[in-house]
């Protein structure tokens, strides 16, 4: 009682304040909260409801804070890359180069304008969570009840909930009948639940059997309950809140942002030292500065957005194919950097749907006549719920020739439900109801088709039976009958136990060899749900998780952060989870370095998969979890997901070739300039043909979206490693600079080369270097058994060939070119073909060691398999 004051306060609060969540509360009494809420439980009067509204405000979810187009657009304009590519578009088009200032400035803006479009994930969350919520409620106003529109709904009411009503506020029950709530969005329990008054000590609100929860549905009876939280303070309005907080960056953000901040240090370091040098040797300050901002230019990756927009459409167009619609693009590359998967249990890896997983009789063997029974009984006055569903399906035809002479509905409070049926075997009536209520009831059992009297030792192992299924999951039924006439048969006495009728919600048939081919891929899965860690533990280690320890909600919540990230290490199964608990598992194995995925389908799932690195939902979900979801999986299976995993590192791999061909050619050709600029009495090479060079060979690359990927590169998650990425660079890129050095000695030496004949050779020798090195470096493998792609072929060619025949074209003196000497051809042919074979050879030691087995293994860091628990 105390802590409920202190809740909720005593004082009035200022007017507008969210009214403060109370934890717990399914543990008072109805009278202990009345008090602390200044309510009676006989409803509200009208103008105490009016202040009170006004004091807490409506009974819904906070709108999510929406950043402007115009703040969005900025924001992304001031990452590193992106700052880097507005300055190269600004001294392009100072220097001359207005069509490659243009290019990049529409590749800029391309790729602001469509990350900007991506977002509005929330705002779409939050709307599909509206309209999820009852649009009506009926509150006892005024000492009768009336309806009103759900947003008026304020802590203190007294509220009624019908079958098929949406729960409108979170409330504490004070009177039932008959009343049961299907709670599976939002606590993962797949049976409908019981809810009646009463004392409950139970931490979990899965165990909270004495309270209503705000957008449960009511499938049968009635309620009257008291409400105690409403609009945010709900735990349904929590899910909400957690969705409107801005997302952190995903893996392939920050991997972008790390890359960005190293090209933008390189490139400002390669700036500042060639111009100190070319101003030291005397050189014009105005001619140097010019120079050196075309270096820094050329060591941008200017197609670098364009390559990854192609690249990861490409990428969604063939996941759709896999049945994966990508709602953000970048997810796919988190997607194929996921270490972990964290899924629900109902929905995902079972099918949602409960079935008839035995029938037994009262000995605990097969036997088909308690099912038959039990589908006549529930064809003929069954509630339709979701026993009596499985079992019509079980025995769809069980009720011909049988019809209804007399029922008596389930009820809650006995626990049993009865019909009289008349057909072959003449009046018949069968009960069905709880092991523990329907056993004490008989009298005999039945055995090979007699009748044998039943001892107490029997109903005690017979209910011991009930209890070993509950402990592999199973939800039991027992089934009785009687044979007898007239309105005295509906007696449920004198009973003949015919069996038990076992209930599950089976695996999917493909769960178990989907987990295993997500752990070949080195994805270890773990099962977080709100039901029962029983069922949980069974279900675990059906599908061949380590089912050896299961942690609860109530041992989560009595974690601290730091023992909880120990605990996530080895623990595969989690039961009764909240959603804010699955968020803190999920914080936890984020905070151990792995890349999280969550595939969920229910409202308790939203905010975990706003926390995770990739949120997944299927179809059929709640529009929350959708909203909510970076992917929609459009059949709710394992095997999909991995599918999805091998198409989202095939598209990384492609991402990582751009960047590796970068990190190499660029830098070492920029090295090669600023090494040139400070030795030559002249510039090796004019600014406009720096951009000339750069323009071309980004072209040359635009095929790398259509390039195969070797099935090793899928083999295990990668993320970017910049220390690979840097040690490439620092093997490939002084080699391509060597031979660079050996040009300028011999076009001095050997040819006497002018300054235009110089450029123009060097020109042709860079181009044909940088383009052609492409077919060498798209591979870890010798690169005449991974043959490219067509397009990459075509583009890379066509840049190539316009490159050599530009300066015999009338063009070429514009860009200061001069038709070289033929033996001046020779040389340039003779070097380049001697570069490419030494690149060849001299690839394994850039790789530093990496299994040669595809392109994703390059420039990323392996995340290993998972490790056993």
């Amino acid at each position: 009682m105390t802590r409920i004051r202190r809740t909720l306060g005593a004082e009035h609060p200022r007017e507008g304040r969210v009214p403060p969540p109370v934890p717990y509360f399914w543990t008072e009494t109805p009278e202990a909260l009345s008090t602390a809420l200044r309510c009676d439980l006989g409803g509200l009067p009208s103008d105490e409801a009016a202040r009170r509204l006004t004091r807490y405000g409506a009974n819904v979810d906070a709108p999510p804070s929406i950043e402007g187009s115009l703040n969005a657009v900025l924001r992304r304009l001031l990452e590193p890359l992106s700052l880097i590519l507005l300055v190269a578009a600004l001294v392009s088009a100072t220097s001359g180069d207005w069509i490659g200032g243009a290019i990049i400035a529409v590749i800029l803006a391309l790729s602001i304008g469509l990350d900007t479009v991506q977002e509005g994930h929330a705002v779409r969350t939050a709307e599909a969570l509206r309209r999820s919520v009852a649009l009506k409620a009926e509150v006892r106003r005024d000492g009768a009840f009336v309806t009103i529109p759900v947003d008026g709904v304020v802590p203190g009411d007294v509220i009624r909930v019908r079958a098929g009503d949406i729960v409108p506020a979170d409330a504490l029950i004070i009177e039932a009948g008959a009343f049961t709530a299907a709670e599976a969005a939002l606590t993962g329990e797949p049976y409908p639940v019981e809810k009646r008054p009463g004392s409950v000590n139970a931490a979990s609100p899965a165990e909270a059997s004495n309270a209503l929860f705000r957008g449960a549905v009511a499938q049968t009876g009635e309620a009257v309950a008291l409400v105690v939280s409403t609009g945010r303070a709900t735990m349904f309005g929590a899910a909400a809140a957690a969705l409107g907080e801005t997302a952190a960056p995903s893996p392939f953000q920050r991997d972008l942002r790390e890359f960005g901040l190293v090209v933008a240090r390189l490139t400002i370091a390669l700036v500042v030292a060639v111009l100190a040098l070319r101003v030291a040797f005397g050189r014009p300050v105005l001619d140097s500065l010019l120079f050196a901002v075309a270096l820094a230019v050329g060591l941008t990756p200017e197609l670098l957005p364009m390559i990854t927009t192609v690249t990861l459409s490409r990428g969604a167009l063939r996941m759709a194919k896999r049945k994966v619609i990508v709602k953000r693009l970048a997810a796919i590359h988190d997607l194929g950097a996921m270490t972990i998967l964290c899924t629900d249990k109902t929905g995902t890896l079972t099918s949602a749907e409960i079935v008839l997983s035995g029938s037994l009789d009262g000995a605990g063997r097969e036997d088909p006549r308690a099912a038959k029974l039990a589908a006549i009984a529930a064809s003929l006055g069954g509630d339709r719920g979701s026993l009596d569903a499985a079992l019509v399906r079980a025995a769809p035809e069980s009720a011909a020739g049988w019809r209804l002479e007399g029922r008596r509905a389930f009820d809650f409070a006995r626990r049993t439900g009865s019909v009289l049926a008349q057909g072959p075997e003449g009046a018949l009536l069968i009960v069905k109801g709880a092991p523990e209520v329907v056993v004490p009831l008989c009298r005999w059992r039945r055995e090979g088709g007699l009748d044998r009297p039943l001892t107490d030792t029997e109903r005690a192992q017979a209910l011991d039976r009930v209890r070993a299924l509950a402990a592999e999951g199973q939800r039991s039924i027992a089934v009785a009958s009687r044979t007898g006439a007239g309105a005295a048969a509906l007696d449920e006495s004198e009973l003949v136990l015919d069996g038990f009728c076992a209930f599950a919600d089976p695996p999917k048939a493909t769960a178990a060899a989907a987990v295993a081919r997500l752990a070949a891929a080195g994805v270890r899965v773990k099962v977080l749900s709100g039901d029962d860690p029983v069922v949980v533990r069974r279900l675990a280690g059906l599908v061949g998780l380590n089912a050896e320890t299961t942690l609860s909600g109530s041992e989560v919540a009595a974690l601290s952060d730091d023992a909880l990230a120990v605990r996530v290490r080895e623990v595969d199964a989690y039961g009764r989870l909240t959603p804010d608990q699955k968020v803190r598992v999920v914080r936890a194995l984020k905070g151990t370095g792995a890349v999280v995925g969550f595939l969920g389908d229910g409202i308790n799932d939203a905010p975990a998969l706003r926390q995770a690195d990739i949120g997944l939902s299927v179809e059929g979900a709640t529009g929350v979890a959708q909203a909510a979801a970076d992917m929609i999986l459009l059949a709710p299976d394992l095997e999909v997901v991995a599918d999805g995993v091998t198409e989202g590192r095939r598209t990384f791999a492609n991402i990582l070739k751009y960047v590796r061909m970068g990190a190499s050619s660029n830098f070492g050709n920029m090295l090669s300039m600023a090494a040139a600029s400070v030795a030559l009495p002249f510039l090796p090479m004019l600014p406009t043909q720096i951009l000339l060079n750069n323009l071309l060979y980004d072209l040359s690359e635009v095929g790398i979206p259509f390039d195969g990927v070797p099935p090793a590169a899928s083999a295990e998650p990668q993320v970017w490693d910049m220390g690979s990425l840097i040690r490439f660079a620092a093997v490939m890129g002084p080699l391509s600079s060597l031979f660079d050095l050996a040009t300028f000695a011999l076009l001095l030496i050997a040819f006497g080369a002018g300054p235009e004949t110089f450029r123009t050779a060097w020109f042709l020798e860079s181009m044909a270097t940088q383009i052609l090195v492409i077919f060498v470096i798209r591979t870890n493998g010798r690169s005449w058994r991974d043959r490219p792609s067509a397009a990459l072929a075509a583009s890379s060619l066509a840049a190539l060939a316009v490159a050599l025949a530009l300066p015999f074209t009338p063009v070429g003196p514009w860009f200061g070119f001069v038709v070289p000497p033929l033996p001046v051809i020779m040389a340039v042919v003779a070097i380049t073909v001697a570069y490419l074979g030494l690149a060849e050879l001299v690839k394994p030691l850039a790789l530093a060691g990496r299994a040669a087995a595809g392109p994703g293994h390059a420039l990323s860091r392996p995340q290993g398999r998972p490790r056993p628990a």
